[in-house]
């Protein structure tokens, strides 16, 4: 009786062995290999001309274009695998995809706890760090940074016609989505929930479930992070076809020229 019952006994802790593993596996977004394919800005339009008479009074309206010194750009495609490896990048099989799904992550913080992601809250307490206790994954955060420290990090006045708040100024309510529903490390971020920007497809305006762009936070790293969700083949901007059109603040402001370092992550589904 005692042999039988230590024989089960063993055999429930082998059967354990293998199964809890797979229990607590969650996909989380991993980094991406970059390759830089072009980077350009506006180039300086042609000034215009008005003959000067001398006695006369001329009346004139101006209009002209100025670069953004708060923002940078980025565009492209993406390709990848998903796969299913050990814990040392041994792979067991992997499916190619050409044209996935799934989203764009930017971040100027190189280690990010992805299981405690939340959307950004312009109005939230402004205590990063130790004060981020306690915030519940998947939502939105309550404590750390808000509006007012986030445009104070890129120079970016709060009146500026290009700040935070009047590029990612698209907000849904518990009745209505402005962006589409995504999933980050199995949390699920539904339209309602995250500050949201469309950036402008071919049409030279931003479309509702093309290239959108959302703002999230990671209390744990008081990370920001800039979140473009992936489409197949869309026409962009330059009436090219993209998988995702993405902004980030960067501090041109002034006699500001130092660069900013980004991260870049991928989460394909």
């Amino acid at each position: 009786m005692k042999q039988s019952f230590w024989l089960c006994f063993l055999a429930l802790l082998v059967a354990a062995l293998f199964i809890l593993p797979g229990v607590f596996a969650v996909v989380q977004p991993s980094g991406a290999g970059v390759t830089e394919i072009r980077n350009q800005t506006m180039a300086p339009d042609v000034a215009g001309s008005q003959a000067a008479i001398a006695g006369n009074v001329t009346e004139m309206n101006l209009y002209g274009y100025t670069d953004t010194q708060a923002w940078q750009g980025y565009y492209g495609n993406v390709s990848g695998t998903i796969q299913l490896v050990d814990g040392t990048d041994n792979v067991l099989y992997n499916w190619s995809d050409a044209n996935p799904l799934g989203q764009v992550y930017s971040s100027t913080n190189s280690t990010i706890s992805w299981l405690n992601v939340q959307c950004f809250n312009y109005s939230a307490k402004g205590t990063p760090g130790a004060g981020d206790t306690g915030e519940t994954p998947g939502l939105t955060n309550k404590k750390g940074m808000n509006l007012t420290q986030l445009q104070n990090e890129f120079g970016i006045g709060a009146n500026d016609f290009d700040s935070v708040n009047n590029t990612f100024y698209l907000l849904g309510n518990s009745s209505s989505s402005v962006h589409s529903t995504f999933y980050t490390a199995n949390l699920e971020f539904n339209g309602s929930e995250c500050q949201t920007s469309r950036i402008y497809d071919n049409s030279g305006t931003g479309v509702a479930g093309h290239f959108e762009e959302v703002i999230q936070y990671e209390p744990t790293t008081s990370s920001v992070i800039w979140t473009s969700i992936l489409n197949r083949n869309l026409l962009g901007f330059d009436k090219k076809q993209h998988d995702f059109e993405m902004l980030v603040p960067e501090n041109g402001h002034k006699t500001n020229t130092a660069t900013t370092t980004y991260y870049f992550y991928v989460q394909l589904q």
